[in-house]
């Protein structure tokens, strides 16, 4: 495992909504579909993989919350999320 991937392992944290919110309103959450790899995504943004990362949002496998989940979750706010930092981005997930 690489040192950004090894690094970006011990950076994930389990959140409650509450704690994403001030994220959501500086439209920062990045939603990664349960199917991807968390930490996959994480460093394929910071190392500027475009490629890969357009190819997830072309798949909607990675996109910004939507105003339905929004919802769902601000009814919620101790709804659980995994979670990793990749500046100015956090990126949130139901599973790791």
């Amino acid at each position: 495992m690489s040192d950004l991937k090894a690094e970006l392992q011990k950076q994930i944290a389990e959140m409650n909504w509450k704690d994403l919110i001030p994220h959501a309103q500086r439209d920062a959450l990045i939603v990664v579909d349960q199917n991807l790899d968390l930490i996959e995504v994480g460093y394929a943004i910071a190392q500027d993989k475009t490629n890969l990362v357009q190819n997830w949002i072309s798949e909607q496998l990675i996109q910004k919350p939507s105003s339905q989940q929004l919802s769902l979750w601000n009814s919620d706010p101790n709804h659980r999320f995994y979670t990793i930092i990749v500046q100015p981005f956090v990126l949130i997930s139901l599973s790791v």
